[in-house]
């Protein structure tokens, strides 16, 4: 092995997290090297997971005509002879247009970047396999952002025809005439949504009893409807005993005894952190069970030189939290800490049809901590902007501590959600009320608008209960 220079910073793995790390280190003047194994960069955000599955979703809604039928009566329903690689070529260029620009990004900061796998050699020592040779780098700290890969349990023969991960999926030749999805998390829900739009039979299989329980139960309640109501077949409260292959059919036994018969699987059975081939003990480290290595609230890990953050910390699992991971343990690590304040409320959203998103408490959290709350929403059909995109059934749900009217939780499930929700995001963060709402000029049509309908409904609820009161 050749010793190559001495590094301020090794990023390992240049996904969403790595990026923005090494980035940001180089820009309070750190010496960064990021290390990755793959050629093109972004991680499993944009090469397998987030940005191809989210095309894939995007695709599937505008040529099956989904967001038009009942508009204008024009059905675009999919040619069933349509290959899951005539919809993905979109995603194609998505991902190589995203793979240039993070490298441009990556350059631009004058990070060096070597492809190459990683693995310690002690905690300050990482050598790098490229090919058939070995070289050493030094670094004086080192972020872990390897990111993660689809768990597959045992029970599953994943070497079958037909049987598939979240990463195999996009695989597929052909669109499946019957899918099964074998969980009902985040990436099962969304999945399970685009292959019936694409006019596949999926039966939605979990251990569970209600779907997406982090959700607002309201906004769970409603998407379950949603979905059962598009035809995706919901079996709650149920385990894979046996997945068997013969021919071209899979045939699944549930614990029930109830026999589930598919084209094809989706195990989508949560994430494995990337550790394994780190030879973590080296740098005296180690792992959880699922590959995941503990931080803390720095992002330092039990090594205080090492840092982590990203998919291989564990949850939340977002692409968009793991680089605010990355940003804040840089900023710690190089003297910035002071120009980035730490942002407790962190958004999420699911990407089902229709999709969902949330910030802050849901309902649920609010009763459980015995604050009084009141809740004002408004419904898209409604609003002049849902009435024009034909969104009937989805709706704004905002949640007030009832003494200040202090926004506590913002929960949307209906077309742009995962947009809508980023307004109360900055509401809670800047510590607003409702008045913010009620005095502010929205445009019309927009969904935006929604905020002022539910704000002013609540108001007037109020207004109207203290007239009882006194009459």
């Amino acid at each position: 092995m050749t010793m190559q220079n001495v590094y301020d910073l090794a990023v390992i793995g240049a996904g969403p997290a790595g990026i923005v790390g090494a980035t940001t280190a180089a820009s309070l003047g750190a010496r960064v090297v990021l290390i990755d194994r793959y050629g093109d960069l972004g991680g499993a955000g944009a090469n397998t997971g987030t940005v191809p599955s989210k095309t894939l979703r995007e695709t599937a809604l505008s040529l099956s005509g989904i967001r038009s039928r009942d508009l204008y009566g024009v059905d675009l329903s999919l040619r069933r002879e349509a290959t899951v690689a005539d919809l993905m070529r979109r995603e194609h260029a998505v991902k190589k247009a995203l793979n240039r620009t993070l490298a441009q990004i990556v350059e631009a900061s004058s990070v060096e970047l070597i492809v190459g796998d990683a693995q310690f050699e002690d905690a300050h020592t990482i050598a790098i396999r490229s090919g058939a040779t070995w070289s050493l780098v030094h670094a004086e700290r080192t972020l872990i952002s390897t990111g993660s890969s689809p768990y597959r349990p045992a029970g599953f023969p994943f070497d079958a025809p037909g049987v598939y991960d979240s990463d195999t999926i996009l695989e597929l030749n052909t669109i499946p005439k019957s899918l099964a999805v074998v969980g009902a998390g985040a990436v099962g829900s969304e999945y399970a949504c685009t292959f019936g739009a694409l006019g596949a039979k999926v039966h939605l299989i979990d251990s569970r009893e209600v779907l997406l329980p982090f959700l607002d139960s309201e906004v769970s309640a409603a998407l379950t409807r949603a979905m059962g109501g598009s035809g995706i077949e919901l079996h709650w409260g149920e385990r894979v005993a046996e997945c068997n292959y013969a021919g071209d059919e899979i045939t699944l036994t549930l614990q029930s005894g109830r026999i589930v018969h598919t084209e094809a699987v989706l195990v989508a059975a949560g994430r494995r952190s990337n550790t394994k081939c780190l030879n973590l003990g080296a740098a005296g480290l180690a792992a959880g069970e699922r590959g995941d290595l503990k931080v803390d609230e720095h992002y330092r890990t039990a090594v205080p030189h090492i840092y982590a953050a990203g998919d291989v910390i564990g949850f939340p699992g977002l692409a968009s939290t793991g680089m605010q991971q990355a940003r804040r343990a840089m900023t710690v690590a190089f003297g910035g800490a002071g120009d980035l304040p730490a942002r407790e409320i962190l958004p999420s959203a699911v990407y089902t049809i229709p999709e969902v998103a949330m910030a802050g408490d849901t309902e649920q959290t609010v009763q459980a901590a015995g604050v009084d709350y009141v809740v004002g929403r408004a419904r898209y059909a409604d609003n002049p902007r849902g009435c024009i995109i034909g969104e009937k059934e989805g709706f704004l749900k905002l949640i007030f501590r009832r003494e200040d009217l202090k926004l506590l939780g913002v929960h949307a499930i209906g077309e742009l959600a995962s947009e809508l929700v980023h307004i109360g995001l900055i509401a809670m963060t800047a510590d607003c009320d409702a008045t913010v709402f009620g005095e502010l000029s929205f445009n019309v049509p927009t969904l935006g608008a929604l905020y002022q309908d539910a704000t002013w409904r609540l108001i007037n609820e109020r207004r109207r209960a203290v007239a009882r009161a006194i009459a």
